[in-house]
């Protein structure tokens, strides 16, 4: 069930409880729970965190600690499955799902006992309606009983036992209509993965109806919301709206610290509204190295090719930049040069056909010294999760929540470079993939296998990465490509998971368009081939279109999918 009054049905619910907390391996996911742990700590909550990475982690979790607990909270995980039926808890448990994930699964919709969604109805949820989904059994059976008469006559028995078989069968013939209805409302409803308003966004609004509002906690719901932008998990539209709504609270915490003392103070944290670069890291590394790393710029420059490298060196000289300052790291470049720099690129940027070179964006000083942007942090943050270096998922977890608080500068420093580094091997893959046509069309759709030897691979065995590099590569074919139907093409994907199991993880891209609103079809396509032809496959990340599969039944898996989606 939805919840309507976040602070009085969930917060006020929690407070005096012990709260186990379930939290996604996301972005967005680390930067509502930052914002919850603060809100609990002002009020003393006890809770328990457990991170979990897909079902079969929240599962053993949930088996491990249902017993001391009896409210959980789910962060970007479990609204799009029937999750009573996943965990099977006790009928005492109660679940508090905020998660971005639609469509909703209609089961936990309409449960109003266990089940409550921390979910912003304004967003275009069209949940289909309770009796065409759902039907109570006595309605069947109530016309079933014989109401046969003994003292009747044989004639008047006939002719009721007539009626009442003509009944039975209208009852059974409406009965499969109306299943039939369902499966068709449901197969449309299910059809498409997509995701709604930022999580972080979710927690900060309950913080603010609380007047419990900190500038941090308005920075993480910003970092959460530029995570899905980072992602494109969310349309232009969406991202631009929702960036509307966060810059009105930047101007109401810059009026509010005005009048305070502490406003210039080392330790403050000052967020400002941006209409800045779309390059990623540049205030961190070299300009040149962030417009050869950038996918937005890489793509349409075609770095992969002599060609593109010709095009960006007179791109430079256009912007009329010398080699020496744009190779060296931005802090030490020129004062003059960086003054009019944004604009200066804006202008070349146009003429080579980069209309999309500025974004709408936050960035926030800490002290005088440290100014981040938003998707800095989303790089560095991410890179920190996904880290091989980190050995198990807890511990990567760990680290890259800490890096959220200011007070753990060195770890926000130290995910910057590796998110350089993981900005440069997707480039370098991108390179390979294009340079030695590994994209080839399945017909309808793209599919690209990398191989266990593909350098860099360890970097993209985890989910979030490699969906980042297929999108990213999918982008960078539609520019490469001349053949317009490709254009249009999704993309699935197929790298090495574990080389002693056996076994890959498939991602699925929809297709990269401008008017894309960004609706996935994978999820419910790779169930359906896996199904069908019984492949050995595991559906347990929280995204469904991302699947692990065993490597011997790929070529029966894609020429299902190709047949499916044909």
């Amino acid at each position: 069930m939805f919840v309507s009054d976040f602070r009085k049905e969930f917060y006020e619910v929690v407070q005096s409880q012990r709260v186990l907390l379930f939290v996604a391996s996301d972005v967005d996911a680390l930067c509502a729970c930052k914002i919850l742990q603060a809100l609990f700590q002002c009020d003393h909550v006890q809770y328990t965190l457990v991170p979990v990475s897909g079902w079969q982690e929240l599962e053993t979790a949930f088996l491990e600690h249902k017993e001391q607990f009896r409210y959980f909270v789910l962060i970007n995980c479990g609204a799009n499955v029937d999750l009573l039926d996943i965990l099977q808890p006790d009928e005492e448990a109660v679940f508090f799902v905020c998660d971005t994930h639609r469509p909703v699964n209609v089961v936990n919709v309409y449960n109003d006992t266990q089940i409550k969604l921390l979910i912003k109805q304004d967003d275009d949820l069209e949940v289909p309606a309770y009796e065409d989904i759902f039907r109570d059994e006595e309605e069947d059976e109530e016309h079933s009983g014989n109401e046969s008469d003994e003292g009747s006559e044989p004639s008047e028995k006939r002719t009721r036992l007539e009626e009442e078989i003509a009944e039975r069968t209208l009852k059974r013939r409406q009965r499969r209509e109306w299943e039939a209805r369902r499966r068709d409302i449901l197969f449309d409803y299910e059809q498409y993965e997509y995701h709604g308003t930022s999580a972080a966004m979710v927690m900060f609004d309950l913080a603010w109806l609380m007047s419990k509002d900190l500038s941090d906690m308005l920075w993480w719901a910003i970092v959460g919301l530029t995570d899905q932008w980072v992602q494109d998990k969310i349309t232009q539209v969406k991202y631009v709206t929702d960036v509307g709504v966060l810059q009105r609270h930047v101007s109401r915490h810059g009026h509010r610290h005005e009048d305070e003392e502490h406003a210039l103070s080392v330790d403050c944290a000052r967020i400002s509204f941006e209409y800045d670069l779309r390059l990623a890291l540049y205030q961190h590394w070299s300009l040149h190295d962030s417009l050869c790393n950038t996918c937005y710029t890489a793509a349409r420059f075609k770095l992969w090719s002599l060609h593109g490298q010709k095009r960006l060196q007179e791109f430079l000289a256009d912007v009329g930049l010398p080699l020496k300052q744009v190779k060296q790291k931005f802090q030490s470049m020129d004062v003059s040069l960086k003054e009019n720099l944004r604009e200066m690129i804006e202008e070349s940027a146009n003429k080579f056909g980069m209309k999309d070179m500025r974004v709408q964006t936050f960035s926030v000083h800490f002290g005088f010294k440290h100014k981040f942007l938003a998707s800095d942090v989303v790089f560095a943050t991410m890179s920190l999760m996904e880290s091989p270096e980190d050995g198990s998922g807890t511990d990567s977890f760990t680290q890259a929540l800490d890096s959220l608080s200011r007070g753990n500068l060195d770890k926000l420093y130290r995910g910057l470079e590796l998110a350089k580094q993981q900005l440069r091997a997707t480039q370098q893959i991108i390179a390979s993939c294009l340079c030695t046509n590994l994209v080839v069309s399945q017909g309808p759709f793209l599919y690209c296998s990398l191989t266990e030897g593909t350098p860099d691979m360890v970097l993209f065995s985890k989910p979030a990465s490699l969906s980042l590099l297929s999108r990213h590569l999918l982008k960078s074919f539609v520019c490469s490509t001349k053949n317009r139907r490709c254009k249009l093409l999704p993309l699935v994907m197929a790298a090495p998971l574990s080389v002693e199991q056996g076994t890959v993880t498939m991602v699925g891209i929809p297709p990269e368009t401008d008017s894309s609103d960004r609706k996935n079809f994978f999820g419910r396509a790779f169930e359906k081939a896996a199904e069908g032809t019984n492949s050995r496959a595991l559906h347990n990340h929280f995204d469904l279109s991302v699947m692990e599969l065993k490597a011997e039944d790929r070529s029966k898996f894609l020429d299902a999918l190709v047949t499916l989606l044909s």
